[in-house]
C-alpha cells in the first residue's frame, strides 16, 4: 500500500496530481450515491484498459491522476470500488463505513478517518 500525504499540487517532475486523500480517509462519490474509506492509492490508472473502456465515454476519467481503491458501501451492499480522484469528496456524514472488511484493515475510527491497524502498514 501507498501511504500519501494530503495535497494539490502536481507531482515535481510527473506532470501527475498529487493525491489529494489518503489511506483511511472516508469519501463519496461526485456522481453515484455510494462512500467508503480509502485502502489503497494509485498514482495514475493502473486498471485494465478493458475497464476504462467500458465507463461511458461522457463520465469516463482521466487516466493522468490518482485512482484510490475503496472499501465502499451504498444502500444495498458493500464491495470494493475504483474511484479516479475527480469523482471523489470528502465525506461529511461523520459516520463509520460498515463494509464487513475494514476492521481486518483498520483499527480505530477518529475524527472522521481510520487508523490502519499496525500489520497492514508498509
Amino acid at each position: 500500500m501507498m501511504n500519501t500525504q494530503h495535497g494539490n499540487t502536481a507531482a515535481a517532475g510527473t506532470g501527475f496530481a498529487q493525491a489529494r486523500f489518503g489511506i483511511g480517509d472516508v469519501v463519496k462519490h461526485r456522481l453515484f450515491p455510494f462512500r467508503g474509506v480509502i485502502f489503497d492509492v494509485d498514482p495514475e490508472f493502473a486498471n485494465t484498459e478493458e475497464w476504462w473502456e467500458a465507463i461511458p465515454e461522457e463520465v469516463r476519467p482521466r487516466k493522468d491522476q490518482p485512482f484510490y481503491h475503496l472499501l465502499a458501501e451504498n444502500d444495498e451492499t458493500a464491495y470494493v470500488a475504483y474511484v479516479s480522484q475527480q469523482n471523489l469528496l470528502p465525506d461529511d456524514e461523520g459516520q463509520p463505513v460498515r463494509h464487513p472488511a475494514v476492521s481486518q484493515i483498520f483499527g480505530e475510527y477518529r475524527d472522521g478517518r481510520y487508523i490502519l491497524r499496525p500489520q497492514s502498514r508498509n
